[in-house]
């Protein structure tokens, strides 16, 4: 790094509400990395959002490039998928019983994503995935998964597994709590290595399914290369394993139809999230109808959620899914696109060590010379300087994701006159 980047005073900042929220929750927040521990300093209190934008308790406005971790796609308090929540507000918010609702929004994900011949909603990214690995159990009657190295699928006990030394680790518990006994069918392998996975399944048979982020972002943007993915696809065919694409982030968010599209490869089953609910929680898994016929009731996979398919839930993301298309996310791509290529240009001529990569309207900075292509790559990034540069954009009116490993998004709300803010604040802090 040629020149260090401008400092800024928000560390020291008081925050009253963050000392009051200690009291009450558990570590102040309701998902660790809410914390700022990553990054240092308290947190900042949101009140409202509008647009591109977020404002906080204090009146501050940022343009915000979070974007509820990739959730919003059409900006802050969207007036047409407001007035959808609201009008369904007004006809109640759960019932228990089945609604037209969840139809609607199913229909909805199909135009995109027709291989998910049959959905299941859940409440969160979370269960989508729990919920797909037992069905991929089920049917296969098989134990053992397959997962990689800096992709996150959620807090299931399966799932939080880190990998070890050698080739490929029969995993251990990545947090407390997690019994050893269940850790242990959990394999990783590193991203993006396909002589790995190749090797891998010479060796292990019995393989209920493998999940993995067809375009990682959970460690930042790391697109799988086409060739690990049709490796995948070969080996578990060949084994009879399942090949569960998590695309709770990519999923209408990269393309009209998400990574599996771009990449041309279909999975058995489909986890989704995030952009589907419209800002509300929401969760889902699909594959074709004849493997989904072994959920309960019709199978004797079970699966259940009393909140799952929550209309709020539905009308919101319906509103939302019925505007997309192909052109929509071409005009997303252009402008994200043109958008970087004059970051990058920043960084150039400000002699900043930085990799930015992205995909579609999702992006992130690696500081970093090489570009990241797994998790080792991305542990590489110098965090120090990213927090440096996270309280430094901050204090120019830019809120970015609080950690280093996450993914920065744009929304069909930001305009030329956000990202020349954006860019201006970037020369400043560039100093």
């Amino acid at each position: 790094m040629a020149r260090p980047f401008k400092r800024s005073k928000t560390l020291s900042s008081k925050n009253t509400a963050w000392a009051e929220a200690q009291k009450h929750l558990a570590g102040g927040v309701n998902s660790p990395v809410l914390s700022f521990k990553s990054v240092g300093g308290d947190p900042v209190f949101m009140k409202r959002g509008l647009g591109p934008c977020l404002y906080d308790i204090r009146g501050q406005k940022y343009i915000d490039y979070c974007l509820s971790w990739g959730a919003i796609l059409l900006g802050h308090a969207d007036p047409q998928t407001v007035q959808s929540i609201q009008s369904q507000a007004a006809k109640g918010t759960s019932f228990g019983t089945v609604t037209e609702y969840e139809t609607a929004l199913a229909i909805e994900i199909k135009r995109a994503f027709p291989a998910m011949e049959r959905i299941r909603f859940t409440s969160s990214g979370t269960e989508a995935a729990m919920s797909a690995i037992r069905l991929a159990r089920g049917v296969t009657k098989r134990d053992r998964i397959l997962k990689f190295e800096g992709c996150y699928h959620g807090h299931g006990d399966s799932l939080l597994v880190k990998a070890g030394s050698g080739l490929a680790t029969f995993g251990s518990p990545d947090s407390r709590g997690v019994p050893k006994d269940i850790a242990r069918w959990t394999s990783v392998l590193p991203y993006n290595d396909s002589g790995a996975v190749i090797d891998f399944f010479k060796k292990e048979k019995k393989i209920a399914c493998v999940i993995v982020e067809p375009i990682a972002a959970n460690m930042g943007v790391v697109p799988a290369k086409k060739e690990f993915l049709e490796v995948l696809r070969k080996e578990t065919k060949k084994n009879g394993a399942l090949l569960i694409f998590d695309e709770v982030i990519s999923g209408f968010r990269v393309c009209f139809g998400g990574a599996q599209h771009v990449y041309g490869i279909e999975p058995d089953i489909t986890l989704l999230g995030k952009i589907i609910g419209g800002g509300l929680p929401v969760g889902a898994f699909g594959a074709r109808s004849g493997l989904m016929s072994a959920l309960s009731p019709s199978g004797k996979v079970y699966q259940a959620g009393t909140l799952s398919g929550n209309p709020l839930s539905m009308a919101s993301g319906k509103s939302v899914l019925s505007r997309l298309s192909k052109p929509f996310y071409e005009k997303m791509r252009q402008k994200t696109s043109q958008f970087l290529e004059e970051a990058r240009g920043i960084f150039m001529k400000r002699k900043v060590s930085a990799v930015i990569q992205d995909v579609g309207s999702m992006f992130t900075i690696f500081f970093t010379p090489r570009p990241v292509v797994n998790f080792k790559d991305a542990r590489s990034s110098d965090q120090r300087l990213f927090k440096t540069f996270f309280h430094g954009m901050l204090a120019e009116g830019v809120y970015l994701p609080p950690s280093a490993f996450e993914t920065l998004f744009v929304s069909a709300a930001h305009g030329d006159r956000d990202f020349q803010k954006t860019l201006k604040a970037l020369k400043t802090v560039c100093f």
